[in-house]
């Protein structure tokens, strides 16, 4: 490169080459003639040398254009901004987060056994199916049931539903053979992998930040290219080789203007064009972004093709940042799609589930679990298991079941082989039924207890159980929901006897008369509150038993002496003051037994003596303060209890109840026992504790039947020693100190530390 200098005189001169760099250039020196050289004097400085180095930075900073030098720091700013661009939302918390734990199931998704197992079995659930539809023309004669019978329904039996009592048509059962077989570690992993995913996805499913982000940055980048593009592109033809410069230095060196060279342009330039070609290529890429972004709406994600190509119809459609990640899943492949599915199938994990619990439950391990209860039946009880395991069916001699808090509960058609079985308990626990299992039920089963929390848990086939004895319902039942219940359909239990109803009534339902003509035993057990209504009862004619506990009663529902066989009354619990009513009782001539325990009764009426069948008498926890003479009138009583009362007193004319077997008196004030207590000869039971009594007399030993005194909690110093008198009082029947009962003579312990049987062996 030549640079040419023009002097103040305009006398143009030709000065040698100088490159424009800041640590290489060419020094340029006048032309002198040899004399003029010869006559120089003095010391060399080098200052010509000097002034072109500083020509030299002045021209770099003044003709070279600012793109040619800032080209290697404008590059380094774009790739680091399109590199934040990039991994933002790979490196945001509230992003970033979500994608790992995404990705980190999807791999467990993909790789789990039972994504593998519920897809071969979909495949050879597929051609079962197909060779069903091509040889069903021809088998189909053969599987076709003559049968009439309504209790040998077709094996293919349908569900119950509560909608209307109907069964509901159903896909036949295709046995398909296991294809693999889960170990309880891979079942335990499956179940956890349905559990993060149900967690993953009602927590992703709620926002669309993932989706947001990266349009936003896909938009940033494509600005950016554009941006990019256009100045780069305007540029590209200011870098030459040659340029101009004037850097006003005439002053100091005597040159006007400076002609440079760029040293680097040639390869500067073909290093831009590399840049915009690199450029291009990821604008491209961002512009397609872009397209397929808004091309199909990526916050929805349907699994059409999934559930038509399997078993699992029930998978649901996905929305917002869910729906997006599987989209960019199915960029990659779709398989992995296809098997996170199965995860998010209700079917699938409920198969799963099965598979686990049998395999877990086996009928040796439920056996285990057999007990007899306080009536010596066997009895089973489930409880919070996922569904009801296939080997219980197996447990032909089971008489109780009980099923708790077993939510997918389903009864197959193996129930038909318990043939023992007369006793089901379901605690919320809405069970399923198969039409067999059904018809089953309704011929054998005696008893049903329904516990549930909302009317909606009732299954509706309690209601058609038409040889059903026993109904227990607990649960709530308010008076605004009775039409919900279905009791209307009662009716169809044709052989109830028992009706127990643990609720918050507020009248009894008019529904329950439908069982009116053969029930015989009527309870409400209200959880406090009142129960207003109650001239149902007058219809229900044949009712023996009726028991009305904490229902906030204030008086005797004068309903109740319609009631002309009923034998026995329990009104336990309420808020009864005054029973002047019980004179109406006379009427009820088969009332046998009346309790009126824990209420706020402060005195017996004398018209109690007109109930003259009484046999059963209970007024313990209430407010009495004496018994009444009339008391003693009842000559049929066998028991009385007037336990946890205020009573000081015993009256002498207790004796005149020659039948009394039980008297109990615990809990109150009493400071003596009248010698005429003792002349009631078949007393069996004798409860006397926590009184005041001081001396128990002697005539005790008359009472030769007596097997229970309870004498704790009183003033005693001694007891007599005619208890040994007492044949059939045992230590375990005799509940007192034990200082008193050491004090004792020897052979008065003897006796009663005798062996029962040999004392009956005795008197016989």
């Amino acid at each position: 490169m030549s640079m040419r200098t023009e002097s103040s005189e305009d006398a143009p001169t030709i000065i040698p080459h100088i490159p424009l760099s800041r640590v290489t250039s060419s020094q340029l020196r006048p032309t002198v003639s040899n004399q003029e050289q010869k006559d120089s004097l003095g010391r060399k400085t080098n200052l010509d040398f000097q002034q072109y180095v500083f020509i030299n930075q002045m021209c770099y900073h003044l003709a070279l254009p600012w793109y040619s030098k800032y080209f290697p720091y404008l590059a380094l700013i774009h790739t680091i901004i399109l590199i934040v661009s990039s991994n933002f939302w790979f490196k945001y918390p509230k992003t970033c987060s979500k994608i790992e734990h995404f990705v980190s199931i999807l791999g467990k998704c993909f790789e789990s056994p039972w994504t593998t197992k519920a897809l071969s079995e979909t495949a050879c659930e597929d051609s079962e199916e197909n060779k069903q539809r091509l040889t069903g023309a021809q088998s189909l004669p053969k599987h076709v049931s003559t049968s009439s019978d309504e209790g040998s329904p077709s094996a293919s039996t349908p569900m119950i539903t509560k909608s209307g009592f109907k069964f509901s048509a159903e896909k036949p059962v295709i046995e398909v053979p296991s294809m693999t077989i889960l170990d309880k570690k891979d079942g335990e992993q499956a179940k956890a992998l349905f559990e993060k995913v149900r967690k993953f996805r009602a927590h992703v499913e709620d926002s669309d930040l993932i989706y947001k982000l990266y349009v936003v940055q896909t938009v940033i980048k494509t600005v950016k290219f554009i941006f990019i593009l256009c100045y780069t592109a305007n540029f590209v033809n200011a870098i030459s080789f040659e340029h101009r410069c004037k850097p006003k230095v005439e002053h100091l060196i005597g040159y006007k203007e400076f002609e440079c060279t760029h040293n680097m342009a040639y390869m500067l330039k073909k290093l831009l064009i590399s840049y915009i070609s690199l450029i291009c290529v990821y604008g491209f890429i961002c512009l397609y972004t872009l397209f397929w972004l808004f091309r199909i709406p990526l916050k929805e994600y349907s699994f059409e093709k999934v559930r038509e190509e399997s078993s699992f119809s029930d998978i649901p459609d996905v929305k917002n940042d869910f729906a997006f990640l599987l989209h960019m899943v199915d960029q990659y492949d779709q398989l992995y799609s296809k098997r996170f599915g199965v995860f998010l199938s209700e079917v699938s994990e409920n198969k799963l589930r099965e598979i686990s619990l049998n395999h877990e439950w086996t009928f040796e391990k439920l056996r285990q679990h057999v007990s007899r209860n306080a009536q010596d039946k066997q009895e089973l009880h489930l409880f919070m298991l996922s569904g009801v395991p296939d080997a219980v069916f197996d447990l032909t001699d089971l008489d109780v079941l009980k099923l708790e808090l077993i939510p997918e509960a389903k009864i197959p058609a193996k129930i038909s082989q318990m043939t023992n079985l007369q006793e089901l308990h379901l605690c919320h626990c809405p069970a399923k039924v198969e039409q067999t299992a059904f018809s089953f039920l309704r011929d054998h089963l005696r008893c049903l207890h329904v516990k549930f929390t909302d009317v909606a848990e009732i299954p509706a086939w309690v209601y058609l159980l038409k040889n059903l004895r026993e109904l227990y319902l607990i649960g709530n039942l308010n008076s605004e929901n009775n039409k919900m219940i279905g009791l209307e359909s009662l009716r169809e239990l044709r052989h109830l006897k028992i009706l127990h109803v643990k609720s918050n009534l507020t009248k009894i339902p008019s529904n329950i008369t439908d069982v009116a003509p053969h029930l015989t035993k009527l309870v409400i057990h209200n959880d406090g509150t009142k129960l207003v209504v109650l001239n149902s009862l007058k219809k229900m004619m044949n009712v023996a038993e009726l028991e009305l506990q904490n229902c906030e009663l204030e008086r005797i529902p004068h309903a109740i002496f319609s009631l002309t066989n009923l034998q026995e009354l329990d009104l336990k619990s309420n808020s009864i003051r005054t029973i002047e009513e019980i004179i109406s009782f006379q009427h009820l001539k088969r009332l046998t037994c009346l309790k009126l325990w824990h209420n706020k009764i402060v005195n017996i009426p004398p018209s109690i003596s007109c109930v003259k069948n009484l046999e059963s008498l209970y007024f313990s926890n209430n407010k009495l303060e004496s018994l009444p003479a009339a008391v003693f009138n009842l000559q049929k009583l066998r028991c009385l209890d007037v336990s946890y009362n205020s009573i000081t007193v015993i009256p002498v004319e207790i004796w005149s109840l020659q039948n009394l077997q039980h008297f109990h008196i615990t809990g109150n004030k009493v400071e003596s026992l009248p010698k005429s207590l003792f002349k009631c000869v078949k007393l069996r039971t004798l409860s006397l504790g926590q009184n005041c009594i001081t001396s128990i007399p002697d005539k005790i030993g008359q009472l030769l039947q007596l097997t229970h005194l309870e004498l704790k909690g009183n003033c005693l110093d001694r007891l007599p020693i005619t208890l040994g008198q007492c044949r059939l009082l045992r230590k375990s029947g005799l509940m007192v100190e034990d200082h008193l009962f050491d004090v004792l003579p020897s052979e008065v312990k003897e006796l009663l530390n005798q062996d029962t049987s040999i004392t009956f062996a005795n008197g016989i």
